[in-house]
């Protein structure tokens, strides 16, 4: 009957361990207060540094909480890794940033929409405009043609000569309008006459034409270098003469051609 008994009160011991509440105490995030119970609980150094360093925390490592510290009887080992944790910067995301730059500047010197040559100096300089006279023909080629063949525009500028003067080497820059391109300007072969200088092109912004010997519209090639701005080259075979370079717009208006 003893022998029973004695079984029944270690089932009921187990019974009351098993059914226990588990609240770990690694768990439970730790503060000023909680150091101060462990060292007042007699706990070394090294376990409380230990638990200090793998648990959670919330410290006051102000002048007046290390003072508590220390007057509570906390180790110097203790309050280092109390600083330590609590100065210890938490990882946070950072939001990605994107940096838009302005567009790249023109080349230097090139400030205006125009035209523009290097010069002696390797600097980019502005090409003279001049005012040019138009005056359309073919006519009658374009009412037999139903309108599909473009007339001849017909220019003259006043003046005997361009005042610049450049070699066959020269090399020259397009600043243009947004939404134009070096493609819509037309190099001009003049043709010097006593009373000024003519070329004979195409209406309509038709560019790098050249059927027929009338017309004086000249091929040549163009880079572009940055926004809006193109490095231009002229054909290696023109010949020594006077040219001009037509802007997109005044083929009928009659504005200024630089030359």
């Amino acid at each position: 009957m003893r022998f029973k008994k004695m079984i029944v009160a270690v089932l009921a011991v187990c019974s009351t361990v098993c059914i226990a509440p588990k609240t770990p105490l690694a768990q439970q995030s730790l503060n000023n207060d909680a150091v101060i119970k462990l060292v007042k609980a007699e706990l070394s150094d090294d376990l409380i540094v230990s638990t200090i360093n793998s648990q959670p925390g919330t410290y006051d490592t102000s002048a007046d909480g290390l003072i508590a510290l220390k007057s509570a009887g906390v180790s110097d080992k203790i309050v280092n890794a109390i600083v330590t944790k609590g100065t210890t910067p938490v990882a946070t995301p950072t939001p990605a940033t994107v940096i838009l730059a302005a567009p790249p500047p023109p080349l230097p010197g090139v400030t205006d929409v125009g035209v523009y040559f290097k010069d002696k100096n390797g600097q980019w300089s502005d090409v003279i405009s001049e005012n040019v006279n138009f005056k359309t023909g073919g006519f009658f080629k374009r009412m037999a043609s139903d309108g599909i063949v473009k007339p001849d525009l017909n220019g003259h500028i006043t003046g005997p000569a361009s005042t610049l003067r450049l070699t066959k080497q020269a090399e020259f820059v397009f600043y243009v309008m947004e939404g134009q391109s070096a493609g819509d300007y037309q190099l001009l072969h003049l043709h010097a006459h006593k009373d000024g200088r003519e070329f004979r092109s195409v209406t309509g912004g038709v560019v790098h034409t050249s059927s027929g010997a009338e017309r004086d519209t000249i091929e040549f090639t163009s880079k572009k270098v940055a926004p809006r701005t193109y490095i231009i080259t002229l054909p290696a075979e023109i010949e020594v003469g006077e040219y001009g370079f037509l802007p997109p717009g005044n083929m009928n208006s009659g504005k200024n051609l630089a030359s």
